[in-house]
């Protein structure tokens, strides 16, 4: 939005970053899904023997359509796996699906930072919905007050995309540890599979850079109204 505003500029390395960053998976996730791994098992069944060995035995997998579409429902407690990391043994699958089952401990141990998250999400995605209608309406009429509630609604939908940078780097880093322990990768197998974390975790950063950027501008905006 404001493409003929100056302030637009800001989020021109968050867009960089963006692009870098999806480029940046797809090329490891494509790579690292023909290289399959030593054991052989699936990531449905890495993900299967990681929940039974940290007692989630009543968390339930699925398979579900999409392309990278998996993800951890923490309130129907079901991890959700995409066919390509569901039903096949590569690295690239075995990370990701060990990904996911490190949410799901995440969720089991109560670490904070995914209780923080999970506690904002309703005020964040209504934020991220309402923000820049409000501000945009405010901004048209020359209504200080809507512009300002646009502001803080979409301060709330930053704090979540801060707040969950350390939770998926922390889903990321209990993979490979349990990965490991669980004898699914061998140690010559652990590097390309970091590489498929570290490239998933890279749209994180730039989700959140362009947020914050963007909270920027919108406060650059709303300064020059003063003036």
């Amino acid at each position: 939005m404001f493409f003929g505003d100056p302030t637009f500029i800001l989020i021109v390395p968050a867009l960089i970053l963006a692009v870098y960053a999806q480029a940046k998976v797809s090329s490891a996730f494509n790579r690292y899904s023909t290289v399959m791994s030593r054991r052989g098992v699936s990531g449905a069944e890495a993900a299967r023997g990681i929940l039974d060995g940290a007692g989630l035995q009543e968390v339930t997998i699925e398979r579900i359509s999409g392309r990278l579409s998996d993800h951890y429902d923490p309130r129907r407690r079901v991890l959700r796996l995409s066919a390509d990391v569901y039903d096949r043994s590569s690295l690239a699958a075995l990370g990701v699906a060990a990904h996911e089952a490190g949410h799901a401990i995440q969720h089991n141990v109560g670490y904070a930072p995914m209780r923080l998250r999970n506690s904002i999400l309703p005020v964040a995605q209504f934020g991220s919905q309402a923000a820049w209608i409000l501000f945009l309406l405010g901004l048209f009429v020359n209504a200080l007050s809507l512009m300002d509630l646009g502001i803080i609604l979409f301060a709330a939908a930053v704090v979540f995309q801060i707040v969950t940078l350390p939770v998926e780097y922390n889903a990321s880093n209990r993979a490979l540890v349990l990965l490991q322990a669980g004898g699914y990768v061998t140690d010559t197998e652990v590097g390309p599979t970091r590489q498929v974390l570290s490239a998933a975790g890279l749209t994180y950063l730039a989700a959140t850079l362009m947020a914050v950027l963007q909270l920027v501008r919108l406060l650059l905006i709303r300064s020059s109204r003063d003036d």
